[in-house]
């Protein structure tokens, strides 16, 4: 049976980095507060729109695959924060990696990425596609309100990209599966966003990320966790046999958690959210590549990775890695000059919050 190999793998992190200690000069926290409940230490906060971070992140995957634009045939692009709605951004990203072929957009928020694989994988096991391009990029940054501390420590910028190829080895995506709970659709919102927004209304830019944690983090717990244990059985594999797990960074809470229930030692999970908070739809894809750079994934490891976001959806997937762990070609792709520290990047940002919260 033809399955889908994940043969190249890139991300792109912007260089300005915002951390603990710098938030602690805007806002009521500090680095201990942050740390202590999420496991975040730093975020990056970028300087360019979500489709350049997503067409840096394709290049280099496609680079690390040996292909190049014109060798794609499908390029699915999962955000929540896109540039534009009219175009997508999958257009941007085709055009940038001079591509010709099928491109759009999904918006599963944290769970996109796994949404998008899932989706190329039927396209190569149907044989409609041979190669596709699976991105996942975020800009939520965009999306917070900086006097809500809640909310305001947990997202960063980022985008990762795999290509997936057809192959009739027993590699690639095993099984996948992909679930909604619209009764949780109400506790993760960026509420007054989109057309719903009344454009006479001289408060309607007053929109942002807002959430219900405690009700997510059982929830999520729920949604991954039975969704893994289903990918697992379908592909015939035991909890023992998963090599590493690649959760969705949200929390290190939520990871240790599920980690457990799953009775697997914490050793066998990757973890990377210290470094670059939650990402949303990039999280996992940043999580790959930071892996195979890490040496955690070796030829022939069997993988798991699950997700949960906005929706409430959710994600897993179980994948049999193939022989190559290293690009096959040096990238190099890369974003433009920032001279901006994390800090100055946010600076405008937090003086509207903080006068809005004054009024």
């Amino acid at each position: 049976m033809r399955s889908a190999e994940i043969t190249g793998w890139g991300k792109c992190l912007p260089p300005a980095v915002l951390s603990n200690d710098d938030l602690a000069t805007v806002m009521d926290t500090s680095d201990e507060w942050i740390r202590s409940r999420t496991g975040i230490g730093q975020r990056h906060i970028s300087h360019v729109g979500t489709a350049e971070l997503a067409s840096v992140a394709a290049q280099r995957a496609l680079d690390a695959a040996g292909l190049d634009g014109t060798d794609i045939d499908m390029i699915i692009l999962a955000t929540a924060s896109p540039d534009t709605l009219v175009p997508n951004i999958a257009a941007t990203v085709q055009a940038n990696i001079g591509a010709r072929c099928a491109a759009f957009d999904i918006n599963a928020a944290c769970s996109g990425f796994l949404y998008g694989l899932g989706l190329a994988t039927a396209q190569v096991r149907s044989g409609q596609s041979q190669r596709v391009l699976v991105v996942g990029a975020e800009r939520l940054t965009f999306y917070l309100n900086w006097t809500l501390r809640d909310t305001a420590v947990l997202f960063g910028d980022g985008a990762g990209a795999v290509v997936v190829e057809a192959t009739d080895e027993p590699v690639g995506v095993l099984s996948y599966a992909m679930n909604n709970d619209p009764e949780g659709r109400e506790i993760l919102k960026v509420a007054g966003f989109g057309s719903a927004m009344d454009r006479s209304d001289p408060e309607a830019m007053s929109f942002f990320l807002q959430f219900e944690g405690r009700e997510i983090f059982k929830r999520a717990i729920a949604g991954m966790g039975r969704l893994s244990q289903q990918v697992l059985a379908e592909s015939g594999v035991s909890p023992e046999q998963v090599d590493l797990v690649v959760p969705h960074q949200a929390n290190v809470r939520i990871i240790d958690t599920l980690i457990g229930k799953m009775g697997l030692p914490k050793e066998k999970a990757f973890v990377n959210i210290e470094r670059y908070g939650n990402t949303s739809a990039a999280t996992v894809p940043i999580a790959l590549c930071d892996a195979l750079e890490a040496g955690r994934i070796q030829p022939g490891d069997t993988l798991l990775s699950c997700a949960f976001g906005a929706g409430l959806t959710s994600a897993a997937a179980v994948i049999k890695w193939g022989q190559r762990t290293t690009p096959l070609r040096t990238s190099t792709a890369e974003l433009p000059p920032c001279d901006q520290t994390g800090l100055e990047l946010i600076r405008d940002a937090v003086a509207r919050d903080k006068a809005k919260a004054a009024q």
